[in-house]
Order: structure tokens, then C-alpha cells, then sequence
């Protein structure tokens, strides 16, 4: 995709995601390989039983490497233990270390209802890109929660 407007939608468990918007929780690991520049907005999906778009981050860098040197790199920065890393990459060759920072907690979230009322919208597996049109689809919400998205994505999806 070659998009410059893209932006990356990002399911997480909701523990996950509250610590990547309290800041400590700066590395998301995945297991497959994520090819994303710096920079690029990152929409966190807080999967049940919140259910909704909570927050955003930007990709500070991504690391693509063997599972063994993705924790090596992130251990500290993870926020999961070496017993829960090592279950989530077992079988896996390769892995992603997507570093984040500045995370924007959103004050009213995006809910999953919100935003399939708007659009036909599925939360993905793991992370899916958002186009621009995407995001404004996203963004054509009517509600507080809406005008959050709109706000946070207002230089990727323009009026």
C-alpha cells in the first residue's frame, strides 16, 4: 500500500492497551512480520470487553527479527513476561517489535457499536492498515467519541 495517509488499526487485550497509554507499555510485539515507517498513527482497539478504539500512539520504529531477538530488544519495554512471550510466539520464525510514543487517550472511546453504525467495520485479528477513506468513514461517527477520532486523525483524513 502505498498511502501516505495510512494509519495502522491495532487490537489489543485492554490491559495492553491501558499500559500503552499510560506510557508504560512501549513496545507491542506481534508475530509476524509489520511493515510500518515512523511516524505512522496507530488506532489501539481495545478488544472485550471494552470493544473500542481508546486511544491512539505513532510508530517510533519497528524491529523485524527472530522471536528470540525481538525479547532481547523489548523486555524491558514490553509489558508481558518471558512465560507470556514466549507462548504468544511459540512456532513463529519471525517477529515484530513496533516501538510506540505519544500516546493520546481518547476521552469519550470509539465504540465497536458506534462505529459499525457507521460503516461496515470489523476489528481485526491483529492489525489491519486504515486507509484515508477508511479513516474517514471512521472519523463520519456522530457522537463525542466521533469528534475525538476526527480531532486525533484531522491531518490524515481531512473533511
Amino acid at each position: 500500500m502505498s498511502d501516505p495517509e495510512r494509519a495502522m488499526l491495532l487490537s489489543v487485550h485492554p490491559r495492553f492497551a491501558t499500559a500503552i497509554l499510560a506510557g508504560t507499555k512501549t513496545v507491542e510485539v506481534r508475530r509476524q512480520r509489520v511493515a510500518a515507517p515512523p511516524g505512522t498513527p496507530v488506532l489501539l482497539y481495545a478488544t472485550a470487553p471494552t470493544m473500542a478504539i481508546v486511544g491512539m500512539a505513532r510508530i517510533a520504529s519497528v524491529q523485524v527479527a527472530t522471536p528470540r531477538e525481538v525479547w532481547s530488544a523489548s523486555r524491558a519495554s514490553a509489558g508481558i513476561s518471558r512465560r507470556e512471550y514466549d507462548e504468544y510466539m511459540s512456532g513463529a520464525t519471525r517477529a515484530s517489535g513496533l516501538s510506540l510514543e505519544e500516546p493520546i487517550t481518547f476521552e469519550a472511546p470509539v465504540t465497536l457499536a458506534a462505529l459499525r453504525a457507521s460503516a461496515s467495520f470489523h476489528p481485526p485479528q491483529s492489525y489491519r492498515y486504515l486507509t484515508s477513506q477508511d479513516l474517514r468513514e471512521m472519523a463520519a461517527v456522530t457522537s463525542e467519541a466521533g469528534a475525538a477520532l476526527r480531532g486525533a486523525l484531522k491531518d490524515l483524513a481531512p473533511a
